[in-house]
This record gives structure tokens, C-alpha cells and sequence, in this order.
């Protein structure tokens, strides 16, 4: 395994500025995550790596080797890409095994069979080595796509949202396997999404992007509780932080420059109408089973507030609203503190 370095890496297409002065560094044994909306720059920075684009400027380096002018096939890296990409006419066996039997990478063949049986177990598809792939689930063939990079063992594995043509269940299931896996192998993972649940179960650090520039790198934890401005603020938690107006809450104590209040819906506290604290009325309730949301009318603003269902709260009901642990931010955007 290696460490990956970016170093002030800058990709144009035309008229397109699609990665910016990208600055990263992931250790070796690393996950980290991309996390951005489509057309943020996050797919571009992973063929950056791969050798499948070349920076406009700046210096890519994979185990302390300048790899910039390399092609993909000297890089020892491997990718895992959004669609399967797999030879429908051979078998699973065959998928599996084509990496180690390219002529770079020579491979016995009882070595070859003793890789393939091990990455076929990890991945729960032993019974399907002799099936073409064409007769597999959607779920299945995804599973062999990212055998396909475990297989060879390269110095770092790039892939590029592998789960996100999955349904709910089965993403759920191969976000599990894979963190397992990168745990087993200490592998060196780079990983694009726009999904912020894979990006928090999956990632030891995620990397939030925006039109191109990485806006700030941290664990999953410190992202979410201590977001540098309120684009990173929305990219994480579901329902998504309540943006709120300074003037809704006159008597808070908040930084001068504060324009914007940013609340977690699991950082309101919500009781029946009462005086010394703003009051609402709850809109409507969304039932979770374990917990509800309330989406609750203040003064004409919309908040969202995670509550227990047997708080006895309903439709209609006044409520007094108060903040813990709210964030502030500035008529730019920026995190005021």
C-alpha cells in the first residue's frame, strides 16, 4: 500500500474549470471520501490519480514517486468505476482472474486460482465463479467489479461511486463488506460519492469539494460538528441543518457578523408552548417508527426538529423552540465563531 499526494492540482476542460488548486494528502491505509454534488470535480480528481487525465498543473505522487507523467498502467492502482464494466462473454472466474493475466502482470495460474477463491469468499460469490456475467444481479455483478480491484492488490484502489446504481438494501449491505475489507487488507482507498451516508460509514476522513476546490478535509465527526461554512453544513445529515435567520432569535448570543443561524434537527428542544422561548406551531409529523420529525411553523420559517415519538407532540400544537449547540455563519457563507 502507499500514501497518495495531490499537490496544487489543477484540471480545465475548455471552458470548464473542473478541479482547482487541489492540495490532498491520504496516508497509507487511509479511506478517505470525496463527498460533492455531480459536476463538483470529485470524479476528475480520481482519474487525476489514475493516470487517465493529466493535471494542467501540479504534481501527483503515489508512494513518494512523482507519477505525473506516468500512464495508469505503471501508477499500480486500480478502479473501480460507476458502471460494472465487466466482459459479458467470460465467466465470473475469468472477470476475476483478468487483471493477474494481462501481459504486465503475468500470473501463475494456481496463483491466479488461489486469488481469485479468496476475493471470491470475501466478497460471498464463490458459488458463481463458473456463471457468465451477464447471469448475475445487478448487486452480484457490482461485487465482482470491485473483486476485479481487490484481486491484483495494487498499491491504492480508486472507485469512483461503485454502490450508487444499488438499491437501498443492497448499498447498505456492500457499504458494510467494503469497510470490512479496507480494514482486513489496510488498503489505501479513494473514494467518490455524493452520498452522505456512504461518505460517514465508509470514510477515516472525508473531503468535501465544491466546483473543483477541496472546502474542507476531516473525519466524518468533525465535518458534521464543525463545518467551515454552510456549504459543508448541507452536505451532511438528513433531514439537513436548519438555516436559519440571525433575527429569529434576537435574545441568542451570537457573534456580531452573524447573519445566518445553522441548527441540527437533533439539537432543538422542542415542549409545549411556554413563555421564554420562541414559539411555533407544529405542521406536520413524520413518523420513523424509533423517532419523528416535527416540521414546526416559526414565524413563517420552516424547522425541522428530531424528537421521540412518544413526546406527545400533533399537528397544530404550540411549541417553544430553543438551540443547543448552534452555528453561525456570515452573509458570505463563512462559519462565524
Amino acid at each position: 500500500m502507499a500514501e497518495i499526494t495531490l499537490a496544487q492540482v489543477s484540471k480545465r476542460f475548455g471552458p470548464v474549470q473542473a478541479v482547482t488548486d487541489l492540495s490532498l494528502t491520504i496516508a497509507n491505509g487511509e479511506f478517505v471520501v470525496l463527498l460533492g454534488p455531480t459536476g463538483a470535480g470529485k470524479t476528475t480528481s480520481l482519474r487525476l490519480v489514475a493516470g487517465l487525465e493529466t493535471p494542467d498543473d501540479g504534481r501527483v505522487f503515489i508512494g513518494g514517486v512523482d507519477v505525473t507523467g506516468l500512464p495508469p498502467a505503471a501508477r499500480d492502482v486500480t478502479f473501480v468505476f460507476q458502471q460494472y464494466s465487466l466482459y459479458p462473454h467470460l465467466s465470473v472466474f475469468d472477470n476475476l482472474a483478468f487483471p493477474l493475466r494481462s501481459p504486465t502482470r503475468r500470473t501463475p495460474e494456481d496463483e491466479i486460482r488461489r486469488a481469485v477463491g479468496e476475493v471470491a469468499r470475501l466478497l460471498r460469490i464463490e458459488d458463481k465463479l463458473q456463471n457468465r456475467a451477464t447471469q448475475l444481479s445487478g448487486g452480484q455483478m457490482q461485487r465482482v467489479a470491485i473483486g476485479r480491484a481487490l484481486v491484483r492488490r495494487p498499491a491504492v484502489y480508486l472507485m469512483d461511486e461503485p454502490l450508487s446504481s444499488l438499491d437501498a438494501k443492497l448499498r447498505s449491505e456492500l457499504r458494510i463488506e467494503l469497510k470490512h475489507i479496507q480494514q482486513d487488507l489496510g488498503a489505501t482507498m479513494l473514494y467518490v460519492t455524493h452520498d452522505q451516508t456512504e461518505a460517514m460509514t465508509l470514510a477515516t476522513r472525508i473531503g468535501v469539494i465544491n466546483r473543483g476546490r477541496l472546502v474542507q478535509i476531516g473525519t466524518p465527526r468533525s465535518i458534521y460538528e464543525d463545518p467551515a461554512d454552510i456549504y459543508v453544513a448541507t452536505r451532511l445529515g438528513s433531514p439537513g441543518i436548519n438555516l436559519l435567520p440571525r433575527a429569529l432569535f434576537p435574545t441568542l448570543e451570537a457573534p456580531a457578523a452573524a447573519a445566518t443561524i445553522g441548527v441540527r434537527t437533533e439539537h432543538l428542544a422542542i415542549a409545549k408552548g411556554q413563555n421564554g422561548a420562541v414559539t411555533g406551531k407544529v405542521d406536520w409529523i413524520e413518523r420513523l417508527g424509533d423517532q419523528n420529525h416535527l416540521h414546526i411553523d416559526v414565524n413563517r420559517q420552516q424547522i425541522v426538529s428530531l424528537v421521540d415519538p412518544d413526546e406527545g407532540l400533533g399537528v397544530g400544537d404550540e411549541v417553544a423552540v430553543s438551540l443547543h449547540k448552534p452555528l453561525f455563519f456570515a452573509a458570505d457563507g463563512q462559519r462565524v465563531r
